[in-house]
């Protein structure tokens, strides 16, 4: 009896524990080679207030962590970093990016690609590597539950009226723990 309250305590642990191993967009598209999955891009600024947020509200949300660990790959990505992305033959960088500069800096060459509009914007990318949709603004657990389901089960594919969605979206029970 004793071993078993021990299981259940750390086994508890583990799964509040739960967190979403992020990784570089070149990482994602390498590891699509050998397990297909979509891919989920965080695009975020350092000075973005609602992007430290929903890092800490809705990334670090148990529910929130599992789904995206178990169904996408899960990518970090700076809008206005360093970082060198190479898509679909094309190569990215933010030439103007200013190291010493603090608060706001030059928009990176794949922030702009993607028409990022506003932080945070999480992208949803398929398996094989097509640009699904944005989802622009901070996302309550619950919110963002609705579209990592509807797109890791493809159910927008079938969507082909404007109301299409929103009875999507009104049918919609979400699961996840706010």
């Amino acid at each position: 009896m004793r071993l078993l309250f021990i299981v259940f305590c750390l086994s508890g642990f583990w799964i509040h524990a739960q967190a979403i191993e992020w990784m570089t967009f070149g990482e994602a598209l390498e590891a699509q080679k050998n397990n297909p999955k979509k891919i989920l891009v965080d695009v975020y600024t350092d000075w973005c207030g609602p992007c430290k947020l929903m890092d800490k509200k809705t990334f670090q949300n148990r529910d929130v962590a599992a789904y995206i660990s178990e169904h996408y790959y899960a990518v970090k990505f700076n809008a206005e970093g360093e970082e060198t992305v190479s898509y679909f033959g094309n190569t990215f960088t933010n030439p103007n990016y200013d190291p010493s500069r603090k608060g706001r800096n030059s928009t990176h060459q794949f922030t702009q690609f993607l028409g990022v509009k506003g932080y945070p914007t999480v992208i949803f990318i398929s398996e094989t590597g097509d640009l699904i949709t944005p989802l622009v603004g901070y996302q309550k657990p619950q919110q963002i539950e609705l579209y990592l389901k509807m797109i890791k089960q493809g159910d927008y594919m079938i969507f082909s009226k404007p109301g299409d969605f929103e009875k999507y979206r009104k049918s919609f029970r979400p699961k996840f723990r706010g």
